[in-house]
């Protein structure tokens, strides 16, 4: 490989695209038909436009925001690319996540709770995707100490855990972050192996967007990935149960979301199942909530 190339992978790693792309257009000259060097120019081209576009926020949260919300945009330009450079994304990645990184750390002040929490979230997904776990696992315990009840942050705590090859706390962790809420995770950031392949698995089964998000948790634990439980403590217990009566009185109505309210359903009889059998109750309670699914979806039930 030229100088010319290593070079402009280094800039790429130093968030520097445009110079990146003059270094590569060099180098195209001398090998005109080089499919990493044109996909990489295809990619320093894509950034070149999305930074500018946060060229001028001042605000830092507003501009690592932007960054973050631009990656999502390149996965969807990766996806219609033919071929794709590992080496190349590498380069990227490195670049756009520090400057993220560059961008969070300078609001570790911050004093608002839900803020700072938020600070600390995108501050560890930084690092994560740079490589860092242990900062990664720091920073997303922090934004856990402040804010407890975040799917966001506890889904990227378990992707940090999966990563480590602590895989029983991984999966303690997936399933409760798809428990409390799975519409506020980012798929987009989870890179374990883990769960992207669940989430493939789900994905072809037709699913899609929030819906997709909805059975994950459901076919998570019929495929043995959520397997890993704990014991509820009695307020949870008696919070699952209204939940489950909210939801059952919401899937008669004809007009509800049927496609995100029976995952939604069937994951919380999961839970109270799990709770069923934890606490040694009579079978027969089981089978009732079994006899709910089936009546939900018989294909859920026949697995």
């Amino acid at each position: 490989m030229s100088d010319k190339i290593l070079q402009a992978y280094s800039l790429l790693r130093s968030g520097n695209p445009a110079e990146a792309k003059a270094l590569l257009k060099g180098a195209l000259v001398y090998e005109l038909e080089n499919q990493e060097i044109l996909f990489t120019i295809a990619c320093c081209n894509f950034w070149i436009d999305a930074l500018e576009r946060s060229r001028g926020m001042e605000d830092p949260f507003e501009r690592g925001e932007s960054y973050c919300g631009e990656w999502k945009n390149f996965l969807q330009f990766l996806s219609r690319e033919e071929k794709v450079f590992d080496r190349t994304l590498f380069a990227v990645k490195t670049g756009i996540f520090s400057l993220a990184l560059n961008c969070f750390n300078q609001l570790a002040g911050e004093k608002d709770p839900i803020q700072k929490a938020e600070i600390l979230r995108k501050t560890g997904l930084c690092y994560k995707k740079l490589g860092s776990y242990e900062n990664a696992r720091r920073c997303l315990a922090d934004a856990n100490n402040v804010r407890q009840d975040s799917s966001a942050i506890i889904a990227e705590m378990a992707d940090c855990y999966a990563l480590c090859g602590e895989e029983r706390d991984a999966k303690v962790l997936f399933r409760e972050a798809f428990y409390i809420d799975p519409q506020k995770i980012e798929p987009e950031f989870l890179d374990s192996e883990l769960i992207q392949c669940l989430i493939r698995n789900v994905r072809q089964k037709g699913f899609s967007g929030a819906a997709l998000m909805e059975w994950i948790p459901v076919y998570g634990q019929l495929y043995g990935v959520f397997t890993v439980k704990r014991k509820l403590r009695p307020q949870e217990i008696a919070r699952l149960k209204q939940e489950i009566y909210a939801k059952e009185s919401e899937i008669k109505d004809p007009s509800c979301q049927r496609d995100l309210v029976t995952p939604r359903l069937i994951n919380l009889y999961f839970w109270l199942i799990d709770y069923f059998v934890a606490a040694k109750e009579n079978v027969s309670k089981m089978n009732d909530i079994i006899t709910r699914i089936k009546i939900l979806d018989t294909e859920i039930y026949e697995l």
